[in-house]
Formats: structure tokens, sequence, C-alpha cells
């Protein structure tokens, strides 16, 4: 049996350790990934010094980590995608509630991978370019997809054109340019939020037109360049995102739903040693105060709201439908790129807590990645 390995977070707010792990068989559904690679997302920083208030289900010790990419070493009773040996990339889920289990993390040697959240890897593409998708395919998949968020048509290789415009407020963010790029293969106009010097990086992943999500007139230039549009929703990611969408979904004709990938407040202050005791509570306050300012915005303009969850779609079609249906071809033929690029800041399990620092303090067009020996 292999030997394994995990940095295991052993509390809320505690720095990751470096420990041996247990080699867990994969039950009939999932399959054993050797990882060597693993990206950095916000929820795990946020997990980690947020863990308390939004996790309230982890049992510690756990092993955090959702993306992951590298070579299957067992399969379940009854997968018949895959075989040992193969190259593949897979969202990991032990953080999960109907998880919570240290065996599906992705920061470890090997890691449990549900067959239906996991993908073939071309051989052209490198461990840790394929690293940087899991997560934010899945997190724009469930907003763009899923009946009870914008319900779009389904991406595929020959998607006739919509006449619809998706609106993606925050197009450079890692699952903002994945939902640009899923949106597009759906037949979908795409018009997006970022900042002047990510706008060819936009256009390269499909988008039709890019605003400066820092212009005052934002709001405005995106309403006026929807006029005679339909629009087909909006998906909102950043902690601005959802007050600029809902008032844009409410001054357009179209499907007036938005999809909210981000809390209307930063974490990233629960993480600072000097904090101060009272950081949490008044965090709690503001998000409280916030979401409802959100959806008493939303209801006078007749828009609809809904928070995504990245890992629903494991439990639904949109799963099969990213992950076999569409994502392997996609990335084989050069439909799909992995991108954004991934910055890589560490070889080693030991290097992972510095790049959850380093992802905490903010990137932008790029994808904080660990190669693993």
């Amino acid at each position: 049996m292999p030997s394994n390995a995990a940095a295991w977070i052993k509390a809320g707010n505690a720095p990751l350790e470096v420990g041996p792990a247990p080699y867990t068989p994969p039950a009939a559904d999932q399959i054993v990934v050797r990882n060597h690679a693993v990206a950095i997302n916000p929820l795990e920083w946020i997990i980690q010094v947020a863990g308390r208030l939004a996790y309230r289900w982890l049992k510690y010790p756990t092993v955090l980590g959702s993306d992951v990419a590298g070579e299957v070493v067992e399969v379940g009773s009854a997968v018949t995608r895959f075989r040992v040996g193969d190259r593949v990339l897979g969202h990991a889920v032990g953080t999960d509630k109907d998880s919570n289990t240290a065996a599906e993390g992705g920061f470890q040697l090997y890691t449990l991978v549900l067959e239906r959240m996991a993908a073939p890897v071309p051989d052209a593409l490198a461990f840790e370019d394929a690293a940087v998708l899991p997560l934010a395919v899945s997190t724009a998949a469930c907003g763009l997809f899923q009946t009870d968020q914008l319900g779009l048509a389904h991406p595929s290789a020959r998607a006739e054109p919509t006449g619809q415009t998706l609106l993606v407020w925050g197009g450079s963010t890692s699952v903002g340019g994945n939902a640009i790029q899923l949106a597009v293969a759906a037949g979908y106009d795409v018009i997006t939020t970022a900042s002047p010097r990510n706008v060819d990086y936009v256009k390269e992943l499909g988008a039709t037109e890019v605003f400066d999500y820092n212009s005052p007139d934002a709001v405005t230039d995106i309403v006026a360049a929807l006029k005679g549009r339909t629009l087909a929703g909006a998906i909102a990611f950043g902690t601005t995102s959802a007050a600029s969408c809902i008032r844009i979904a409410g001054a357009c004709q179209g499907t007036r739903f938005v999809s909210l990938a981000t809390p209307p407040v930063s974490f990233a202050h629960l993480g600072e040693p000097d904090r101060g005791r009272f950081a949490t509570p008044r965090l709690i306050a503001r998000l409280i105060s916030s979401n409802i300012a959100l959806q008493v915005a939303a209801r006078r303009r007749g828009v609809r709201t809904k928070y995504i969850f990245g890992t629903t779609l494991k439990a639904n079609e949109v799963s099969t439908l990213i992950y076999r249906d569409f994502l392997p071809d996609a990335l084989a033929e050069g439909r799909y790129l992995a991108l954004p690029k991934p910055t890589v800041v560490g070889h080693g399990l030991h290097d992972i807590q510095h790049a959850l620092d380093i992802q905490r303090k903010g990137v932008s067009a790029a994808k904080v990645v660990v190669t693993l020996p």
C-alpha cells in the first residue's frame, strides 16, 4: 500500500502541518489520484481563517484542498471511465458537509476523487496547468447551468447562437474566466468587467465587450451596451459585484437573475495576527447587514439572486455534463483553455501554507499552484 502524507489543518485558524496520512482505497464510484500538482483557491484560506464561521461541520484534523491533477493509481469497482495510469484533473470535495473526510482533501499525495468530478488530462497539458481548473470550472458551471441557478443552454462543440447575452462581473478571476469560456461554448455572447491590464486576457477567453469595473460609469455603460439585447442573466465575482449586477439586471430586458459567487464582505483580515478579538463578530454583522441590503435592492428591482456553492453539481447532471461530456474533448481539441496560467510558488507539501498566504494577499489573472514530487 502506498505511503501517504498530507498538509493537515488541526484546528480552526491554525497553520498547516505536514505529516503522515492514511492511504484510503476508493469506494465504488471513486478513483485514487496520486497528485502531481495542487492549486490554491480563496475557499481554502477562508476555511482556514474562518472555518468555525463558514464550515462549522468540519471534523479536525482534516485536509483542505479542492484542485488536484495527477495520475490514477486505483479505481473503484463501478468506475468505467478511468484506468490506472491515466492522467486526470479532479475536484476534491473532502470539506463538503456530506463528505467531511480528510481522505477526499486535495492537499496530500493521494486523494480520493469522485469519478463524476474528474476528467482526463491531454498529454500536451502539464499537471500544473490542469490543476488550475477543477473548482473554478465547477463553480462557474453550477452558476450557469444548474436549474436552480441561471439554467443556461449546455456547452458543446457545435452550440448554436442563442441570441442572448450573459454578464460576467469579474471576468479575470479564476471562476469568471471559466464562466466566460463555458458561456461562449454554450452559444452566448458575453459582456464582462476587468481591469484595463486584463482586457486582452478576457477577450482571449471569448468576451466580446469589456468594461473597467473601477470606472464610476461602469454600471451605466453596461446598461447602455445591453440596450436592445436579451439578458441571459448575470454571474457575479468580487465583494462589490453583487450590487452592480443587481442594478444592471433590473434595468435590462431578459432574465433578471444574478448568480452570486462571492459574499459582499472580505474574510482576508481574519488571517491577520492583529485582527483583534471582535473581528469575527464585526464581520458577521457586516455580512448580515450587507446581504439584507442586497435582498432589498434586488426585490425592489424585480431581480432574483442565489449564492453558488461550487460542489452542488456533484449531486446533479451538471457534473457529468462538464467532466464527462464536455471538458475532455474540449481540452484535447484546444477548444477550452486551462487558464488562468499557474504561478508555481512551491514544490512540496511544506510549501502549501506559503501558497495559501500568497493567495490571501490577492492575485490577478493567475492561479497559485504547488507541484508535488
